[in-house]
């Protein structure tokens, strides 16, 4: 199966995503698929909701895919503690075309699973933190755009919905 991007709109998107009980070949498999896409977008995190999977599974990758060992996954992550503030430019690939400026920590913590059930803290400060946010967020059925103004927002749901009309979303 060719996984590809959901993009705004999709139910799977405003959902959230259930647990991972048990990490198989499916999950291994459904990684290596969000990695593949995430380099292709491109982009430095995705979460399995953007895939269409509603399970508790992200990655980030700041460097692009420049770096191997910048690559991260996370199975059922949590945010345990945060620090400072950023207020940045903020994309999305589930919402191509739109950006807007968001705050967020500028220092994060998070818990998770790596693929062998082991459990990760892991720490990120700058575009990390803010990629660990954007992703988490995802896996609550959250948008950036819910961290922006009403009138931002709208804006932008407007422009998606006659996007939509147009067929050119």
């Amino acid at each position: 199966m060719e996984r590809t991007i959901v993009r705004y709109g999709a139910d799977v998107l405003e959902r959230v995503a259930a647990p991972v009980t048990d990490i198989t070949g499916a999950e291994a498999r459904l990684v290596q698929d969000m990695v593949r896409v995430m380099y292709q977008a491109p982009g430095v995190g995705l979460a399995a909701p953007q895939v269409g999977v509603s399970q508790r599974i992200m990655v980030t990758d700041t460097s692009a895919g420049e770096k191997p060992d910048h690559l991260l996954v996370l199975v059922n992550p949590e945010i345990v503690d945060t620090a400072g503030e950023q207020y940045e430019e903020e994309g999305c690939l589930s919402i191509p075309g739109f950006s807007e400026r968001v705050r967020r920590p500028g220092k994060v913590v998070v818990r998770g699973l790596d693929m062998d059930g082991r459990e990760q803290v892991l720490e990120g400060s700058g575009l990390l933190a803010r990629a660990f946010c954007h992703e988490l967020d995802h896996l609550n059925g959250v948008f950036f755009l819910d961290h922006v103004s009403f009138i931002k927002r709208d804006r932008i749901r407007r422009r998606i919905r006659k996007l939509i009309k147009q067929n050119e979303w």
